[in-house]
């Protein structure tokens, strides 16, 4: 499972690199086009965190402890310590968005380049680590249907980054080159991930619901109000509502 976990969560950061290929031929994506992709990318995280993590997370903390209001606390918790990680990461560790500016710790000698991609090295760590826990669990459907949706999920995010190098004065093959290096930190986190539940069956309904956790913490704080900067919520909304119902659909269906 620990091979399994590693090369999906390497497939999924993958996408990252494919999402920006438009970008070699010089296709322009309009702000508009850009923040429903965002919003498509926000809805299957929400989906993939209630119905690939959080639920199963549940449903193994009752088949381990034997009572679903401990399964309940266990998976809030769970929660908890995953959003309070990231949250603690973006305090401390510095970084910038292109738009919103430099958040975190005093960047020193930094550039504005790496500081960017130090961002979102904060924002794909926890999808290469929901991909690892969900194969870390022996549940190869499951986690098979977390590295499809975080693999869809990825290719917009990775047209974004890219687009925002390229407005920056970077080449398109730079460009290109640093999304895709943005989407490699997940197979870090998936084999973390995956090695970490594979210790112990009672490290999974924590792992599964750290995870799911981590990545509300990212679309509530990250994604969403990204998306509604530029005065496109509506197109933003209906991508995140479209995003959320295929991760549905792929869940149940592939699960």
């Amino acid at each position: 499972m620990i091979l399994w976990g590693l090369l999906a969560s390497l497939g999924a950061g993958l996408m990252t690199g494919v999402g920006a290929l438009p970008v070699l031929f010089g296709r322009e994506i309009s702000r508009r086009t850009n923040d429903m992709m965002l919003g498509f990318a926000a809805g299957v995280m929400i989906s993939a965190s209630f119905f690939s993590l959080i639920l199963p997370g549940i449903d193994q903390g009752e088949v381990i402890f034997g009572s679903t209001v401990t399964a309940a606390l266990m998976a809030a918790a769970g929660i908890a310590l995953g959003a309070a990680t990231v949250a603690g990461i973006n305090r401390w560790v510095p970084h910038e968005h292109f738009v919103s500016g430099p958040e975190g710790a005093d960047p020193g000698a930094l550039s504005k380049l790496w500081l960017f991609i130090l961002a979102i090295t904060i924002h794909n760590f926890p999808e290469g680590m929901a991909v690892g826990v969900g194969f870390g669990g022996g549940d190869v459907t499951n986690g098979m249907s977390l590295a499809t949706g975080i693999g869809l999920q990825n290719a917009p995010e990775g047209l974004a980054v890219a687009l925002a190098l390229r407005g920056q004065g970077y080449g398109r093959l730079r460009s290109v080159w640093y999304a895709t290096l943005t989407g490699l930190v997940e197979p870090i986190g998936g084999l973390i991930g995956v090695a970490a539940v594979s210790v112990s069956v009672y490290v999974l309904p924590v792992g599964l619901t750290f995870a799911a956790g981590a990545m509300l913490f990212i679309i509530s704080h990250e994604i969403i109000p990204e998306t509604h900067r530029h005065g496109h919520q509506n197109r933003a909304t209906t991508g995140l509502l479209v995003g959320l119902i295929l991760m549905m659909f792929l869940d149940v269906t592939l699960g």
